[in-house]
């Protein structure tokens, strides 16, 4: 299913009722979900952030313009955020199996109506802009609302649709497609913005202005302006690729804070800008007193931040991804400003769908299977026997890791501990999965046809569902033999004193293996193609005789070592 966000941030964060009005007309769009609404009273301003299928999204953008439009009125807005109209921004950004090629001209399709029918002036940006010197956010916003009636008369500043005529009421929007940018704010334990702009200037990529230094103040920002023969500044680059940042003073939290954007997190990490801005801060005799995240933010970031800091702490990566991402929250003090809910904020636990089966209480699968149904059957359970198995070698992979006399096994322990819980997610998500594929065969089945051509579609989709039916256990039986593999690694190089946790997790992996490889074979039944059937029968027999041979070397091995 393709997906794209759409993250608008209009110039209002006072009046509830506005806001919602605009969000009521996002969320009347079908195959929309509103993920986060962030009002901010300083800034006068409401980040939005929605996600859909790419005809959703054009859609509920355009109402969500046309609603900011009627209420909200920019003549009389003030706040501490730049902004150059009621709908200020509205970038577009790819998430799934949609190009940034679709996304540049869907922003074009939003801009190109937004101009013809609410005769709003909007200028393209980022990967949209037609001119590169408009590519730029902060270019386009120069001068904000107060300077665009003048920007509008000049030539070089024609929108890209809509009227040159300034709309008083509306001020003008800036669309366009951008890759993932993340807001984030760091607080300072001091009232005076001019440390958190020196201290932005110092991390931000287009740096600070060179200044000789004032004798007389220990603030660079006192010191005279070096200037090029043209009177233009001479800059000092900054210490991050990629990164927007500015300082102000906050009023609800009467501190001054560091507010930046991360326009590539990947290249520049929150954690290397949070350190950064730590010890800038520390050198200026100040503390930072903890950070927020405006808007969501890619689990990646998080997990990219959290195994930083447990290798700063020596401790074992190989932890469940919960784990990894509380010690983000923990280093980066996310809840020291304000509250950090991991399923509010986090992009991937907002839009997921849990498994019915995998996010059950154990008492309440065991029940459900015991039932008079199909499913779910033994496919799920071998699922969850390979997950267990993977559970039990990362248990041991961390109790080696955490053990002084392996300290030489450390970076091969977080190595192991990293695959074997990508493992346990994998196994765990594939017990929904076959019970939805078995469910998938089941209803095909069931179709009703009244023609040749429903005939053909028929047989087409319970082929598919057949293959799917196949294909789930098959992967049980990959993903367990890997378990078996780091199992075979441990029992020899692992702590001896849970030598039996690794013979246990052999023995469930046997278990997922041979068990997901009978489902396989019932399967088979209903391919007709003969040599189809024989290629995966010899795949199966294969990964058994492979998980089989290794059990019983991991089998024998843990009796040696228990019987010494």
């Amino acid at each position: 299913m393709k997906l794209v966000e759409c993250i608008p941030n209009f110039s209002e964060g006072r009046d509830a009722s506005k806001i919602k009005e605009i969000t009521d007309s996002i969320e009347s769009v079908d195959g929309i979900t509103l993920l986060d609404v962030d009002p901010g009273s300083d800034t006068n301003r409401t980040v939005v952030t929605f996600i859909g299928n790419p005809e959703a999204v054009e859609k509920a953008a355009f109402l969500a313009i046309k609603t900011a439009s009627r209420v909200i009125d920019m003549t009389q807005h003030e706040g501490t955020h730049s902004r150059i109209g009621a709908t200020d921004v509205c970038p577009f950004v790819p998430i799934k199996d949609f190009s940034d090629k679709d996304c540049i001209q869907l922003s074009k399709n939003v801009a190109k109506r937004v101009g013809n029918e609410l005769n709003i002036p909007i200028y393209l940006y980022e990967k949209s802009a037609k001119k590169q010197y408009r590519s730029s956010l902060p270019d386009i916003r120069k001068g904000e609302y107060e300077s665009l009636s003048k920007k509008l008369n000049d030539p070089k500043w024609k929108p890209d649709y809509g009227p040159r005529k300034f709309n008083a009421k509306t001020g003008a929007t800036i669309i366009g497609s951008r890759d993932f940018l993340i807001a984030y704010n760091i607080n300072l334990n001091t009232k005076d913005k001019r440390l958190a702009t020196d201290i932005a200037f110092e991390i931000r990529e287009s740096g600070r202005s060179k200044r000789i230094p004032n004798p007389k103040s220990p603030n660079l920002l006192d010191g005279q302006i070096v200037r090029n023969p043209d009177g233009s500044p001479v800059k000092t680059p900054g210490m991050f690729k990629d990164v927007k940042a500015v300082g102000w003073y906050v009023d609800t939290f009467k501190q001054a804070q560091i507010s930046i954007n991360f326009n590539n997190y990947k290249v520049s990490t929150i954690h290397d800008v949070f350190d950064a801005a730590c010890r800038l801060a520390e050198q200026r005799g100040l503390r930072v007193t903890g950070s927020e995240l405006v808007g969501l933010v890619p689990k990646e970031a998080l997990l990219m931040a959290g195994k930083h800091y447990l290798k700063k702490q020596n401790k074992s990566l190989g932890v469940p991804e919960d784990d990894i991402i509380d010690t983000a929250i923990m280093s980066l003090g996310l809840n020291d400003v304000v509250t950090f809910d991991s399923d509010q904020k986090i992009i991937e636990n907002v839009i997921r769908i849990k498994g019915e089966l995998s996010s059950s209480t154990l008492s309440d699968f065991v029940d459900e299977l015991s039932r008079n149904s199909f499913a779910p059957g033994g496919g799920s359970v071998s699922a969850l026997a390979g997950s267990l198995g993977a559970s039990l070698i990362s248990m041991v992979a961390n109790l080696t890791h955490d053990k002084k006399i392996f300290s030489d096994l450390k970076k091969e322990m977080n190595k192991v501990g990293l695959e074997i819980q990508s493992l346990k997610d994998d196994l765990l998500f594939l017990v929904d999965e076959d019970t939805k594929a078995y469910n998938q065969v089941l209803a095909t089945n069931r179709l009703s046809v009244s023609s040749e051509k429903e005939l053909r579609q028929k047989k087409e989709l319970i082929f598919e569902a057949n293959q799917y039916a196949i294909n789930v256990p098959l992967k049980v039986m990959s993903l367990s033999l890997k378990v078996l593999v780091l199992g075979k690694n441990l029992v020899t190089k692992g702590n001896p004193s849970s030598v039996s946790d690794v013979g246990v997790a052999s023995e469930v992996a046997l278990a997922a293996t041979r068990g997901a490889a009978m489902n396989v074979l019932i399967n088979l039944i209903n391919i007709e193609n003969s040599k189809d059937r024989a290629l995966k029968e010899k795949e199966v027999l294969e990964l058994t005789k492979k998980a089989e041979s290794i059990h019983q070397f991991i089998y024998n091995k843990t009796l040696k070592i228990i019987n010494k």
